[in-house]
């Protein structure tokens, strides 16, 4: 891709265009903001940062032109830098510009909206210069390390000018990172000390590489981020690999000190005198060879962006009618499920299409869409309620379409507490007389959810390039997105065979699970594995010997650590799908258990059943195998995660256990009557299973009934069936209340079942049920 730097002038900025070049991207611009008095040191900027001015260049110039050519984000430093800098470019001309922000931060939540006179708004119109005097540029590069603030700034930016925000070093280890800057040729020294330890006096103006082990010995006496991420420091890179021409060299400067404070003096360095000192052999980076000419003949002059107005691009948000947009979809095909908790609960939507005459999932799409929004406002809420979204769709090829539909729905602007987590999946839809399209959502009625939306490409975990989120955490449980096997930076699949793919994804799982300070390994309670038809046998049983390898090894390394006190035993479910995103061959959809006090973390616990009796509904009867086709994740007196994998020789087994009166009749019954017993048993076995576990129906959070296209039975007929059980169910024990919607989800599948290896079961249910 072609980048636009944004450039602080210090070391972290600078490394990570050297990794976007690593990666294969090109640096075709550098941009950054200066105040309009560039003459008051910009301290109380979050955003922006003045904190040298350098007295007027003394020294020949490699490459005449204007001083100001390239400047820091945040103008830490106005210099002759671009004659040092190596041009990177391929095609077109080399830019700097800069813009001057002209106000103060007037935003200042963690999450940003387009505010009118904030000083974010300035890099808005610097970065829409750099897209108009370069049409190629399609991302943007930032030193982000750890601070949201900066990094949500950035996206919304780069969201709103359909640009690729590109942070490198974000969410890396500190020490490790520091280390790598060194190594990697990174010459900077501090141009601001303001933590405990740091002396002004002493620690201005030495390189960093020099202050390595004092600010490792200050990380564990008082915790400062060696990096700086905290405002402990700020540096001013000298000599870099990016600098091909010259470095800098400075040649005299002055300590300012802001603040005298005894316990964290504050000290900026002020340059008195400074000149670039040629390089007799320029160095070439990332094996480029091209020379100081060609380089030069594609610098271009600065171009000053200068504004107090919001550009006219910016649009306001309009609610669109999609319904009239492309036409109603006949009510009549529109089905709806809803359980019946009153604080968190599930809606499920689909089309009935029997005839096989859907006009294309474009129109099926937006008819799901409008309808659960519809049902969302009838219940006093909205898609900012919303916690996650399953987007089943008839044909993966057509997923950039449904990503074009589905954000005229769920945006930032209608999720201002965060946008909801999602998983995607091609399912065999028009086989079971259904539409193209097929969504499930989990609502809560309160707006305490936790979001983590990362939209940057980094080395992290995958970016959700678009209006979904890598996690959302709402009362202790955490809902995690679809993760595929990409590998972060890229955003490619990783090579390698399908348990390399697990593997990644696996990680890809762990990193998010990190940023809310806890792992897959223990805190893990349901785990579904979605993979693809396309895997052979053989295949998928080195990806379930990757899951259970990569947990235990995940939990051996934290005990080790002695970061892992607790272990739960997770649920785990694969799912047979056509296809899934980016054609990959796995996809992991974990949740995870994550206590707001874990000194009191409760253990999976398994009550005494000896003591309780069951009631026997439709002549079944407790017994011993029962457990044989359940898994269960019970945390005491709060989760309740059941799978129960009906596989053909229970199926036999229930059809033959039945009453008495029955047993020869079901014995030699059609498939409709095997599935009546069928789903009578599945709710027999998952009320004693709440019932022994002291949990209620009134608990279930979701309900999902997995059916294979095997059994050749179409969905409104299964459903039928499973909603009279209910309707039995309900006249006979009163533990359960019914009305016209169903309180669970058919969800057609190729094969399902809770090995990766015989993925074949008649019915596989997956009931999540909190007290929380």
């Amino acid at each position: 891709m072609k980048v636009v730097g944004l450039v602080s002038g210090g070391k972290d900025s600078c490394y990570a265009m050297m990794k976007c070049i690593d990666y294969g991207h090109e640096i075709v611009a550098l941009a950054n903001l200066m105040p309009v008095d560039d003459s008051v040191d910009e301290l109380d900027s979050y955003m922006y940062q003045t904190v040298i001015k350098l007295p007027p260049f003394s020294g020949q110039l490699l490459h005449p032109g204007p001083l100001q050519a390239c400047i820091w984000l945040g103008t830490k430093l106005l210099s002759a830098m671009r004659n040092a800098w190596e041009c990177h470019c391929s095609e077109g001309e080399y830019k700097d510009l800069q813009g001057k922000p002209s106000k103060r931060e007037s935003h200042q939540n963690l999450s940003y909206r387009m505010t009118p006179g904030d000083e974010v708004e300035d890099l808005v119109i610097l970065l829409n210069e750099v897209k108009h005097q370069i049409p190629s540029i399609t991302a943007v590069s930032s030193g982000a390390i750890a601070s949201d603030y900066q990094r949500l700034r950035v996206e919304n930016v780069c969201s709103r000018l359909g640009l690729v925000s590109l942070a490198y070093l974000w969410k890396q280890d500190q020490s490790l990172l520091l280390q790598e800057m060194i190594t990697k040729g990174i010459v900077a020294i501090t141009v601001k000390v303001a933590a405990m330890g740091l002396d002004p006096a002493k620690h201005l103006g030495k390189e960093i590489a020099y202050l390595k082990p004092y600010l490792h010995k200050l990380k564990e006496l008082y915790g400062i981020n060696v990096c700086g991420e905290g405002g402990e420091y700020e540096t001013l890179t000298l000599d870099c690999p990016l600098f091909k021409n010259a470095q800098i060299v400075l040649d005299d400067f002055q300590i300012v000190l802001h603040s005298s404070d005894s316990i964290a003096p504050v000290g900026v360095l002020h340059p008195s005198a400074f000149h670039l000192e040629h390089k007799r052999e320029p160095i070439s980076f990332s094996g480029t060879s091209r020379s100081n000419d060609a380089c030069s003949e594609k610098m271009g002059s600065v171009s000053e962006v200068q504004g107090d107005c919001l550009p006219k691009y910016i649009a306001k948000c309009q609610s669109v009618d999609l319904a009239s947009e492309f036409g109603e979809v006949s009510e009549v095909k529109l089905h709806i499920s809803k359980n019946k908790r009153d604080d968190t609960f599930s809606i499920g939507c689909w089309l009935q299409d029997l005839c096989g005459i859907s006009e294309g999932l474009q129109k099926d799409l937006t008819a799901v869409l409008k309808k659960i929004e519809l049902q969302l406002i009838k219940n006093g809420f909205g898609w900012v309620n919303v916690l996650y979204i399953h987007l089943y769709i008839a044909d993966m090829n057509e997923f950039a379409l449904a990503n074009e539909i589905y954000t005229r729905f769920i945006t930032e602007e209608k999720c201002h507490f965060g946008v909801p987590s999602r998983s995607t999946i091609e399912l065999p839809l028009l086989s079971v007389g259904l539409g193209r399209a097929y969504i499930e959502v989990l609502v809560a009625n309160d707006h305490s959810k936790r979001v983590l939306h990362v939209q940057s490409i980094s080395c992290w975990a995958p970016s959700c390039i678009g209006p979904y989120s890598q996690a959302t955490l709402h009362k202790e449980i955490l809902h995690m997105a679809g993760q595929l096997g990409l590998d972060p930076p890229t955003m490619m699949l990783c090579s390698g065979d399908p348990a390399a793919e697990m593997e990644q994804a696996l990680e890809n799982c762990e990193a998010v699970a990190e940023c809310f300070k806890c792992s897959v390994a223990s805190s893990a309670i349901l785990f579904v594995i979605y993979c693809s038809a396309s895997l052979q046998s053989s295949e998928r049983i080195k990806i379930q010997d990757k899951v259970d390898t990569f947990l235990k090894q995940k939990r051996l390394s934290h005990l080790d650590n002695g970061s892992m006190s607790k272990v739960f035993d997770p649920v785990l479910l694969y799912v047979l799908a056509p296809n899934l995103p980016k054609r990959a061959l796995v996809e992991v959809k974990p949740v995870l258990y994550v206590p707001e006090d874990k000194e009191t973390a409760t253990e999976t616990v398994m009550q005494n059943q000896s003591c309780i009796t069951t009631p026997n509904y439709w002549g079944f009867q407790h017994a011993q195998w029962h457990h044989s086709c359940c898994q269960k994740c019970i945390v005491r007196g709060k989760l309740c995660v059941v799978n129960l994998c009906i596989t053909k020789e229970l199926a036999a087994k229930i059809c033959s256990e039945s009453d008495t009166d029955r047993k020869e009749e079901c014995q030699h019954s059609n498939t409709d009557e095997q599935m009546i017993r069928i789903s009578r048993f599945c709710i027999y076995l998952l009320d004693e299973i709440l019932l022994e576990n002291n949990f209620s129906w009134g608990d279930a959070m979701n309900l999902r009934f997995y059916f294979p296209t095997n059994l050749c039975m179409r969905a409104d007929i299964l459903s039928l069936i499973f909603r009279d059980a209910f309707k039995e169910f309900a006249e006979m024990s009163q533990r359960i209340q019914m009305d016209n919607e169903p309180i669970f989800n058919l969800v057609p599948v190729l094969g399902a079942g809770r090995s990766a290896t015989s993925m074949d079961d008649v019915i596989t249910c997956e009931l999540f049920a909190s007290k929380l």
